[in-house]
């Protein structure tokens, strides 16, 4: 099959696990877990749940095991989304080509959803169902854990609002970036190494693999944010230049951050060697992740 054609295989598998773990509810609070549906099914690309899935299968983890943990951390993806777009952060109206959350619903709502998405992630991992082993799944809840708090995505948000009113340089931004996305796109290609029970050098070159992948990302993010439209991007473009905020694209200009990118890309490809033609949508990925449009 072609990246495509895997990519949306793996799509619809998280879209039905995520409709199977978010299932409608009566009474006063089924307005919260409509809303919760709302910010996580039917759209995004799903590549976080993607590595999950490739990186399990590199060690012949079970499909279950792989579909339910790729969900819980595109329920924790969705959450910073959510909160990412209220008006007391970014203040978007659009999200993947359609109202935010809290435009859709309300502030408050919006909140609880995040709040919510968050704290069922961590139930999903934690159930017997994702894996019979309870050290692998202490091991789950530890990474997610690390991944999206102070030391990794919560804190670098927390660094990029810092930013709006003080001047970074690359590696500033680099590691704000490394925190803000990179964490969930490591913890995302380390799950499956994690699920299997991986020997430590094929977990660290998974690793590897993630922090270029991860930084290689966020640059496409930022040349995206510069030279896309909204049309196309699915949400509104250009709001790190009007936010004053520094960016990749800004102190290295489109060409160079283009290049690094695209340089990102092929040493993301080469850490996963040792694993042979099973990582080739991984590899892939890699250069997906440069070359996308939204």
């Amino acid at each position: 099959m072609t990246l495509n054609d895997t990519l949306t295989q793996t799509a619809e598998a998280i879209e039905q696990m995520l409709d199977h773990l978010l299932a409608p509810t009566a009474g006063p609070e089924s307005r919260l877990v409509e809303a919760m549906r709302y910010a996580t099914l039917g759209g995004g690309k799903r590549i976080r749940p993607f590595l999950v899935v490739q990186g399990a299968r590199l060690f012949n983890v079970s499909e279950i095991s792989a579909l339910r943990t790729g969900a819980a951390i595109e329920m924790i993806h969705c959450y910073s989304l959510v909160h990412d777009d209220l008006p007391a952060m970014d203040n978007d109206d659009l999200r993947r080509g359609r109202p935010t959350c809290h435009k859709q619903f309300d502030e408050a709502t919006a909140i609880l959803v995040g709040d919510a998405l968050l704290t069922q992630a961590f139930e999903v991992v934690a159930a017997e169902e994702t894996h019979s082993d309870c050290a692998v799944r202490a091991a789950l809840v530890v990474a997610m854990a690390r991944a999206s708090g102070v030391e990794g995505m919560v804190g670098g948000q927390m660094i990029d609002l810092w930013a709006e009113s003080n001047e970074l340089d690359i590696p500033a931004i680099t590691r704000l970036q490394r925190m803000k996305t990179g964490a969930l796109i490591r913890l995302s290609c380390e799950a499956g190494a994690i699920l299997g029970k991986a020997p430590e050098a094929a977990r660290q070159a998974l690793i590897a693999y993630a922090h270029d992948l991860g930084l290689a990302f966020q640059i496409a993010d930022d040349l995206l944010d510069e030279t896309g439209d909204e049309a196309t991007v699915g949400k509104r473009v250009h709001k790190d230049a009007e936010a004053g905020k520094a960016t990749f694209v800004s102190l290295l200009g489109v060409e160079r951050a283009r290049d690094q990118a695209n340089m990102l890309a092929e040493q993301a490809a080469k850490h996963l060697e040792m694993f042979g033609k099973k990582a080739d949508p991984l590899r892939m990925l890699a250069r997906f992740v440069v070359e996308r449009s939204t």
